[in-house]
């Protein structure tokens, strides 16, 4: 199958790569003409503009955009929209406002323009793993485009079946679901995202905790001298709390269990924010997710061990840089 990408970053570019992987024809462009020829060079498409890049799409054409949240998306998006025609396709697989993606479908279904947001989970390491995949919009969409959602999906994997899902029709098993129509995609990720923020932010208390246990302050009998790095090791196996994300806290820990190459500036990229106002609008109390984005603000006027080791876990699973300090 063919599929058009716009925005070769760190996901956009390997989700390319997987598709190419599979089997899949990919068009892709982006402002950066290298990035363009690195993957013309690996087997893709290339386009030298978006009229290009348009045109070289079969009909009915699918374009995926992968580009920051906000306005380049939105430009990018209706940029798309004036050159594409009825029955075509657009997928929005960034981490957009799941009340844009409504927007957006209702304007690109005046010019019966299909619109499909993609919650798309898996950061840096999809290439390998695979990428959770959370699809909002019409059935028949997403029915035609079910070969790029089931290449890029993680598929069964090592992952013991669910008790009692043997005889269940359902494609949750194999990593990608459509969840219902236009915005639920992205309705479903931000969630997501919020409960990212929660299990980081606990993990990285914990870990404080166990790094401060030789404070000079406690009595002697009390203290203790933890290597950290091997208490994320052993919790990786056996443990109730084990996940990928202790995994890439264990990595982490392990290349430098001071954290000395972090300053623990924690930034958030929308989805933790927006989490909070659906709770609000449902009216349904969220202690701990709020209390996991107020921590990333503090972060940003004062570090502690803990908000290093969020800021490794972000660089681990999304590739994620620290904002330079000024002055």
């Amino acid at each position: 199958m063919q599929l058009g990408m716009i925005g070769l970053g760190r996901m956009g570019a390997n989700i390319v790569r997987r598709l190419m992987r599979g089997g899949h024809q990919c068009v892709v462009f982006t402002r950066n003409p290298d990035n363009v020829r690195q993957l013309a060079g690996e087997g893709a498409t290339g386009a030298a503009s978006l009229d290009d890049f348009v045109n070289k799409l079969s009909k009915p054409r699918a374009a995926w955009v992968m580009v920051p949240a906000g306005d380049p998306t939105e430009q990018t998006v209706l940029a798309l929209a004036e050159r594409m025609e009825t029955g075509d396709i657009i997928i929005d697989g960034g981490n957009s406002y799941y009340k844009d993606a409504v927007r957006r479908a209702k304007l690109l279904k005046n010019k019966n323009i299909h619109y499909l947001d993609v919650g798309t989970s898996g950061g840096i390491w999809g290439l390998e793993r695979g990428y959770c995949l959370m699809i909002g919009g019409e059935s028949d969409a997403v029915k035609h485009l079910t070969p790029v959602f089931k290449t890029l999906a993680p598929g069964h994997g090592g992952i013991s079946r669910t008790p009692g899902r043997e005889s269940a029709d359902c494609t949750a098993e194999y990593g990608y679901l459509h969840c219902g129509p236009n915005g639920a995609g992205h309705f479903v990720k931000m969630i997501h995202n919020g409960i990212e923020y929660g299990l980081m932010q606990a993990y990285a208390e914990g870990f404080d905790i166990l790094r401060n246990a030789s404070a000079d302050n406690l009595p002697e009998g009390h203290r203790y001298d933890f290597k950290v790095a091997d208490i994320a090791e052993v919790w990786r196996r056996g443990s109730v709390i084990g996940s990928w994300l202790l995994d890439l806290t264990a990595m982490a820990l392990f290349e430098n269990p001071t954290l000395s190459n972090y300053s623990g500036d924690v930034q958030d990229s929308g989805e933790g924010r927006w989490t909070i106002l659906a709770a609000i609008e449902e009216a349904v109390p969220v202690d701990v997710l709020s209390a996991s984005l107020f921590a990333r603000f503090r972060s940003r006027q004062g570090h502690t061990f803990a908000e290093k080791l969020l800021s490794a876990m972000r660089q681990k699973f999304g590739g994620h840089t620290e904002r330079k300090q000024e002055g």
